[in-house]
């Protein structure tokens, strides 16, 4: 596990002839206290019939750690891993974990219906913030189905909410109910 941060886009430009990657990230904002160890989404991963690859030197301590911040999921051997970020409400990067609270409050805020607003609270009153990284030019079908699942998973053990980069905020039911394709771009 590398300690790679911070998560949001960099502003670093690219190397001179060079386009930068278009990367896709999408989060859930989690109301529980504690992001659960590794183990729990990898055993959650294989019962779906999903086949993460791990790093080679990922050890049983680091599948039990519940203070994780960052982890590379492989769904694919040609394909580049995806990277899945923790930040939390305290410790370490609780100004990341601030940064992009704020943001996601800003942006809901424009928007006036009930949704919004359930979304905002939603927000509010996350304690971590679990956010996946993949490079779009890279990404497959497999991949995006694997992706949806470390978000699920997170949906529904962590009383998260779904949000993925030009589209919006997603419903338990994988339903869009806050657009934010407009506002992102």
């Amino acid at each position: 596990m590398a300690r790679e941060l911070p998560i949001l886009p960099s502003a670093a430009q690219p190397a001179e002839g060079t386009a930068p990657e278009a990367v896709i990230y999408s989060r859930v904002f989690c109301k529980n206290e504690n992001a659960p160890p590794l183990r729990l989404l990898v055993e959650f991963l294989k019962s779906r019939g999903q086949l993460p690859i791990l790093p080679p030197d990922m050890s049983d301590a680091m599948l039990d750690d519940w203070a994780w911040v960052q982890v590379i999921l492989g769904y694919a051997r040609d394909r580049k891993p995806i990277q899945v970020f923790c930040v939390r409400d305290r410790g370490t990067y609780q100004d990341l974990f601030e940064q992009e609270q704020r943001q996601f409050r800003e942006d809901l805020s424009s928007h006036d219906d009930i949704e919004a607003s359930l979304a905002q609270e939603h927000v509010t009153r996350a304690r971590f913030i679990l956010t996946t990284r993949m490079l779009e030019a890279d990404i497959t079908e497999d991949g995006y189905d694997f992706n949806g699942w470390i978000l699920e998973f997170f949906q529904e053990h962590c009383n998260g909410i779904v949000q993925i980069d030009r589209q919006g905020f997603f419903s338990p039911k994988g339903q869009l109910i806050v657009d934010l394709s407009v506002s992102e771009e």
